[in-house]
């Protein structure tokens, strides 16, 4: 069995890190499965790519389509083309995808067109804001998928009504909850740590990157002094997304307590939220990390696609007012947050079943010399 695996940004890679090594596992026991990683370049720079692959021990792709840059249409264009000839070049038996970024849809169209069968990692999500660029590409790229690997119960309602048959859904869990486990005793405290003097649960680190909160320039203004102002003069880290960081410099907000980061690493990055004291976010992944390690979270969006962080998990879902800040804040420092719980089956051994599950799809033989 030929598998190609598709990374194209940054939440991609904590979903195929332990994908692979399960099927590294599956290859020294004797299965006949191989598989070819492909990177779009969708995220190029280092600290959005390269040093993810480092850290997580993902290999070296097999090929890198190099399609980052432009717009949506321009990109999702580019990596179609490009990778439509990877794909005539080195034909598969199914294309694996992973979460809901452009590469996601691109690739899956590419490859339901040549006739190849597709498996969505994380499939079923749904935020139903259609604004969202991401629930464009669930909704196209699950609309043609074959295989449906799913994290939550919630994920597999949301197919069943859109006409999914039950024998293709699969409830395994959330391979990026493989790599967090897998990776916590490695954290380690990024240069920010001892720079502004730092101690657990004596800070707070924001994420942002979202259109509602980032384009417009004094929204975003509003938004960072209304954190500030509630943050109890705690420190807040803000590692910075390149679409954030140009509005940033055209508002020049400044605050002593405000330390703006460029993006960290996954280790150093989920070093700084296990010791936070809260996280602030508009990111969907982030929310299953803070999930898992129970750290309190507000999410500023008005809707999500990951309800289990907010009815099992540590989130809130604050919309995207800042006036909503104040309250949950004064909860937060009140000691008033819920503890949460972590959803079934996020217990590290999701990769195993995916894997698992498509030995048993395509029947794929145990042979007496290990497949290298």
């Amino acid at each position: 069995m030929k598998i190609t695996i598709i990374a194209g940004a940054r939440p991609n890679f904590m979903k195929i890190a332990p994908i692979i090594a399960a099927i590294q596992d599956k290859q020294q026991q004797g299965y006949a499965i191989r598989y070819r990683l492909v990177h779009t370049g969708q995220h190029y720079d280092k600290n959005m790519s390269g040093s993810f692959f480092e850290q997580l021990g993902i290999p070296e792709p097999d090929a890198n389509l190099e399609s980052g840059g432009g717009s949506q249409a321009e990109q999702t264009a580019n990596i179609m083309v490009r990778f439509e000839k990877e794909l005539i070049e080195h034909p598969c038996d199914l294309l694996l995808v992973v979460g809901d970024v452009t590469s996601t849809l691109a690739c899956s169209v590419v490859a339901k067109k040549l006739k190849i069968k597709v498996a969505h990692v994380e499939a079923g999500i749904r935020s139903g804001d259609i604004t969202m660029p991401e629930e464009i590409n669930r909704l196209v790229t699950d609309a043609i998928t074959d295989y449906f690997f799913i994290t939550t119960t919630y994920a597999g309602e949301h197919l069943v009504r859109e006409g999914k048959s039950a024998a293709q859904i699969h409830f395994v869990g959330n391979t990026m909850i493989d790599t967090l486990l897998k990776q916590r005793s490695r954290f380690t405290p990024p240069p920010i740590w001892q720079e502004a003097g730092l101690q657990p649960q004596q800070y707070l680190v924001m994420t942002l990157h979202r259109p509602a909160n980032v384009d417009e320039e004094d929204n975003l203004a509003l938004l960072i002094n209304e954190i500030m102002q509630n943050s109890h003069g705690l420190p807040v880290i803000f590692p910075v997304h390149p679409r954030t960081a140009k509005n940033l410099e055209k508002i020049a907000v400044k605050h002593p307590q405000l330390f703006l980061v460029e993006p960290l690493g996954y280790l150093e990055f989920n070093y700084l939220v296990e010791q936070a004291k809260a996280v602030i976010t508009d990111s969907g992944g982030i929310t299953e990390e803070t999930t898992v390690m129970g750290v309190p979270c507000m999410t500023l969006r008005d809707s999500t696609e990951r309800p289990e962080t907010c009815t099992v998990g540590t989130n809130e879902l604050l919309g995207i007012d800042p006036r909503a800040l104040a309250p949950a804040m004064k909860k937060l420092f009140a000691g008033e947050w819920k503890k949460g719980g972590i959803p079934p089956l996020w217990d590290g051994k999701t990769s195993q079943r995916i894997v698992d599950k498509l030995i048993e799809i395509f029947a794929v033989k145990q042979q007496s010399v290990p497949v290298l």
